[in-house]
């Protein structure tokens, strides 16, 4: 590796050290698979250099970054705090102050049992009662990141167990404090996985993880005995399985599940008999999902089941609590729809609530079971291209319902809903403050809307554009077009306070919910994962080139952006189709798969082949892989555009070295502007601290705003 000492600095350039894969009978030869040493001085060096190679090249762009980032802190109210939950017999909230990183949990005591408005608090005024159980600016001090992994807290307030994550590697450390005394306990269980779930006072079930990181075992916790004394209670040996535990909200039931990218099984401990076992509720079936919850309705205890068995976008239907002998038992409340996706069931003392997505949203519907099961009635209100989810609902026994509200123009609102009238009351919609010029926000101001592209097979892909009102759509404007589409995780309206400073200078932020995603149901992901993975590519491709030809953008003018899995489609879009972009802008991202899924020791590598396919033991699916993924399809005939990866050494879900090696085969083979920024104490979630998190934004909305030509 080699960069000149001087202001007239140039590129990084590693050395080559050819390695030879060989499966099946295919070979690749990667020369910079040498990076992989994490601990090598060398290595260290060149990324080091890779940043300074990145602030010489982009320094012009520091007044701008500088803009950007006062433009979002000045929109953000940084002292505020959350509408309070109601959780026993204290109201729960969390206050940010202006200065201050993160977040400070309080809590005041419930003074009227019969009174569920949540009491009347001031940002930056401490209320009457008020009690600060958990500073995370404190636990973070000193540290360069911190990520709190639980902060979960006893049904009657006494004591909280929380955990963190200093190195962003996302491996924890859980401590327990007396909330009545301020004392910690001695004991402290390090290298766990996130959250933890009370039983009682005194019992805490938490997840241990494997040499690849994957969460595989269940473990209890007796406060105030020696961790090496803790119980087993379930162990996962299939290496494509991840566990997780919680208890029903009734409080009554155990719950332990364990689950593949396609397949699941749970497993319950009746809380009320301390003579129960682990049992399971229906041994796994491959390819079949279910999840269950407890429900009691006409005074009698039922699971209500969410599974696949009728359908891939799922059913909700109800069973006796207990053993379940097969799927075909349950009793059917929503039936399979091809048209919409069952995504879970949240379940009261007397009501439940259907989470459904239809029409590319999410929605929710209340149903009352006080005299039986009834029928479902949506919670309306009445706007397009908003997404409904309940929660902040921790009480069993609520007679209200809490209720988030996102749109992609107008700031999120929470609203309470009156379980008997109907009635809706808004407990806060996000503030945003005028702009450092003096200019007020108006959601007026802009505007969203959805447009249909016919991808080349004929499917309708979704598009969701945002941009300032009065914005001129019959002529070019620039566009910044985000895709992800891996995982069934669908792309929701939500405002973004970030995603100001490109609208006001006259961009478009449109998303392209490519094939892989959730937003059209489950088949929509099915067709976008492991041998349909280019349907991802494809569609995103498809997309561009409507808007191009369509006049609302030009190549010159339009910028991709994806992270992670979303980094992958952002390497295979620069390959198949790089002059449909000004820039390439990849988050974390994923774009040696290949190499990846070859190796299991890797965490994630043996659970993934649900989801990218299996090129370890199958040459279809490694041959398949080997025609998208990125780094090993760099051409050098390919005028690529600028290109900018941003990574973390830390990252435990797509390592470093799969953008360090990308970026040094891109200038190698192919000549490209490819620039990377990696920060050397995070994770995958990259810097921490929202401070920090907003210089990342600007630094990385000022890259594409020049090369959207509105710099």
């Amino acid at each position: 590796m080699s960069i000149e000492n001087s202001s007239h600095i140039s590129a990084p350039v590693p050395r080559k050290q050819p390695t030879t894969r060989t499966f099946h009978g295919r070979e690749f030869v990667d020369n910079y698979e040498w990076m992989r040493d994490k601990e090598s001085e060398e290595l260290l060096a060149h990324l080091q250099a890779e940043n300074e190679w990145t602030n010489h090249r982009t320094a012009h762009l520091d007044a701008l970054k500088k803009d950007i980032f006062e433009e979002i802190k000045a929109r953000v109210q940084e002292t505020d705090l959350s509408v309070p939950v109601r959780s026993g017999q204290w109201w729960y909230f969390s206050r940010t102050e202006e200065g201050k990183n993160y977040p400070v949990m309080c809590r005041i005591p419930v003074r009227d049992i019969n009174d569920w408005t949540p009491p009347a608090i001031e940002p930056g005024v401490p209320a009457e009662d008020e009690q600060v159980f958990l500073d995370a600016n404190q636990l973070a001090e000193g540290s360069k990141f911190f990520s709190l992994g639980a902060a979960s807290v006893t049904l009657d307030g006494s004591r909280i167990a929380y955990s963190v994550d200093l190195a962003g590697d996302e491996r924890f450390t859980m401590r327990f404090k007396d909330l009545t005394t301020g004392e910690h306990w001695p004991e402290e269980i390090s290298n766990i996985s996130y959250g933890a779930t009370w039983v009682g006072n005194d019992t805490v079930y938490y997840q241990r993880v494997d040499e690849a990181w994957r969460p595989h075992e269940i473990w209890k916790h007796t406060l105030g005995t020696p961790v090496e004394d803790d119980e087993l209670i379930f162990r996962e040996e299939d290496e494509r399985y991840w566990t997780g535990v919680g208890t029903t909200r009734s409080e009554r039931y155990l719950l332990v599940s364990t689950s593949s990218k396609v397949t699941s099984e749970c497993w319950y401990l009746d809380l009320q008999d301390p003579d129960a076992q682990l049992t399971c509720i229906l041994p796994r079936e491959d390819s079949v999902e279910y999840g269950v919850d407890h429900a009691i309705v006409d005074g009698r205890d039922y699971w209500m089941v969410v599974h696949n068995r009728n359908g891939v976008n799922s059913e909700l239907g109800y069973h006796p609590v207990g053993v379940i002998e097969s799927l075909a038992e349950v009793s059917p409340l929503v039936p399979h729809r091809d048209d919409a996706r069952v995504e879970g069931v949240e379940v009261f003392r007397n009501y439940l609530v259907l989470e459904l997505r239809e029409d590319a949203v999410e929605t929710a519907y209340l149903m009352d079971i006080r005299h039986g099961f009834g029928e479902f009635q949506q919670i309306n209100f009445n706007e397009e291209l908003v997404s409904t989810v309940v929660g902040g609902n921790s009480e069993w026994d609520s007679p209200v319902l809490r209720v988030v509200v996102s749109s992609f123009v107008r700031p999120t609102r929470v609203f309470e809903m009156d379980l008997e009238t109907g009635e809706k009351i808004l407990r806060k919609e996000q503030v945003v403050l005028p702009a450092p010029d003096g200019t007020p926000f108006t959601p007026g101001d802009y505007e969203a809307r959805r447009m249909w592209v016919t991808a080349r097979d004929g499917e309708q892909v979704p598009v969701s554009l945002i941009y300032r009102s009065g914005l001129d759509l019959d002529r070019p404007n620039p566009v910044l077009l985000y895709g992800y589409g891996s995982y069934e995780i669908s792309r929701d309206p939500a405002f973004l306070t970030a995603r100001l400073p490109l609208l006001d200078r006259g961009g478009i932020f449109a998303i392209a919910h490519v094939r892989g995603g959730g937003e059209m149901g489950r088949s929509w992901y099915d067709n976008g994962k492991q041998l349909k993975k280019m349907n991802t590519f494809t569609d995103f491709i498809d997309v561009a080139d409507h808007l191009i030809e369509t006049g609302l953008t030009t190549a010159q003018t339009m910028v991709a952006e994806g992270g992670s899995a979303g980094g992958m489609l952002m390497g295979a879009i620069a390959n198949m189709a790089p002059d449909r972009f000004s820039g390439v802008q990849a988050i974390v991202p994923f774009v040696d798969p290949l190499t990846s899924m070859l190796m299991p020791e890797l965490p994630l590598t043996v659970t993934e082949w649900d989801e990218w396919g299996d090129p370890y033991h199958d040459p279809e699916v490694y041959d398949y892989m080997a025609g998208y993924a990125p780094y090993e399809n760099i051409d050098p005939h390919t005028d690529y555009p600028a290109i900018l990866a941003v990574t973390s050494l830390n990252d435990t879900r797509v390592l470093y070295v799969e953008p360090a090696k990308w970026v040094a085969k891109l200038r190698e083979v192919a000549g490209a502007d490819a620039l990377m920024k990696i920060d050397l104490t995070s994770g995958h979630g990259g810097v921490s601290g929202r401070y920090e998190q907003w210089k990342e934004i600007a630094f990385e909305t000022a890259w594409e705003l020049e090369r959207m030509g509105l710099a």
